[in-house]
């Protein structure tokens, strides 16, 4: 009779355990909705990267964060002028601050004249020396003609001088996950402890768009006037290819001509970086290589929805028996086009779930495999809060677990 009601108990609280989650459907092409083979190329291998001249290049995938190719990506490079990206993060942070507004006049001051402006054979913006101009103005011209001269002045105003104005650029670099960069100075210009790497200067160029896509959208202005001189965008992309909208050139002897672009082409946005390349034309030419191949034969896809059950586990010792598991924001892969059906999902979770659980709380983990390799992870977190039980309940599941071990 004991036997029995065990049985019947232990039932009543039994929850499917999914060994793997299915993945969410990919919309279908018109030749699967018809029923048709898959295309020919689906089952080719992705033709390797264009050949890239440089000392270190990658092509990242903009939603997900993830590499498509590259070669010496975490390799220390100097980042020269694209270090101009980080400065103007800096600026744009501390705008949404309200520390500083788009409306405060910036010295042009004579130190800030005499190291980055005409008189050096780096570039220039042209604001006059001693006067003060628009913080908007003047962060457009050390944006689109990579003004030396205005970047420092800029870093004055923000922080008392450059070298304080390191330090800040320094703790944001640590706050978005550029774990391999140090910053001395606000233009680029070569310095020993003066470096980064082209995995984190994608990482950079993705959180400039993500987090400030207004100042971001400086850097596709192709033109700007100081008083009688107008500069054109060193960013030759943004002639060549409408999809382009960004974002920095860099150049200098240590560092060879580099360049950070991003391309945005329907729903996909793609970053690369090439460091240390020959010339302007190679740079350019390479950039837009590595571009046109991820556009081609990479896609990116939300395989699971944000606050959406993705498992139902069993709980003991709960009001309720059960607690659906999900992703709190959505999971997205980029793969080669074609590939999401040889998807493979797996969850990690503990055996054995006790209340309580806290809305929220990570309780295990999903992963997505292709081709054997692990190319997405992400907590599996409670969707729901699952409080404790009452005293007899609690007994009474403690019994049960017992007598299910």
């Amino acid at each position: 009779m004991l036997l029995a009601a065990v049985a019947v108990a232990t039932v009543g609280i039994a929850v499917a355990q999914d060994p793997a989650p299915t993945p969410r459907p990919a919309t279908p092409t018109p030749a699967a909705q018809a029923g048709a083979a898959p295309a020919l190329s689906d089952d080719l291998p992705t033709p390797p990267p264009p050949s890239v001249t440089g000392t270190a290049w990658l092509v990242m995938d903009y939603a997900t964060g993830q590499v498509l190719a590259g070669d010496n990506v975490d390799a220390r490079v100097e980042p020269a002028s694209i270090t101009k990206v980080m400065t103007s993060y800096v600026i744009a942070a501390e705008l949404a601050a309200g520390k500083i507004t788009v409306d405060d006049q910036v010295m042009m001051t004579e130190n800030a004249w005499r190291k980055g402006g005409a008189g050096t054979d780096g570039s220039y913006s042209g604001f006059p020396v001693n006067q003060t101009a628009r913080l908007l103005d003047m962060e457009i011209g050390m944006v689109v003609q990579s003004g030396n001269d205005a970047a420092i002045a800029l870093a004055e105003h923000v922080a008392g001088s450059e070298e304080s104005f390191a330090q800040l650029m320094n703790a944001y670099a640590k706050r978005i996950g550029m774990q391999n960069s140090n910053f001395t100075n606000a233009t680029g210009l070569s310095g020993p402890e003066h470096y980064s790497t082209a995995r984190d200067l994608a990482i950079l160029g993705r959180a400039m768009v993500r987090d400030f896509p207004e100042e971001y959208a400086h850097n596709k202005i192709r033109e700007f006037t100081v008083g009688p001189i107008t500069q054109h965008n060193r960013n030759r992309l943004l002639w060549r290819d409408d999809s382009v909208d960004g974002i920095k050139t860099g150049h200098h002897s240590g560092a060879g001509y580099c360049l950070m672009a991003s391309a945005l082409r329907g729903d996909q946005r793609l970053i690369s970086v090439v460091m240390g390349s020959t010339s302007e034309a190679q740079r350019a030419t390479d950039s837009l290589a590595l571009l046109n191949w991820g556009f081609r034969f990479f896609e990116t896809h939300a395989v699971y929805d944000a606050d959406k059950a993705v498992s139902t586990q069993q709980v003991w010792k709960g009001k309720t028996n059960e607690v659906q598991l999900g992703v709190a924001e959505p999971m997205l892969v980029s793969m080669p086009r074609g590939k999401y059906a040889q998807l493979k999902p797996s969850m990690d979770i503990p055996q054995t779930l006790v209340a309580p659980i806290e809305k929220g709380q990570q309780i295990g983990t999903v992963r997505v495999e292709l081709d054997g390799k692990v190319i997405a992870e992400r907590p599996l977190v409670a969707l729901e809060a699952v409080e404790e039980a009452g005293f007899f309940k609690r007994l009474w599941h403690e019994f049960l677990m017992w007598w299910k071990s």
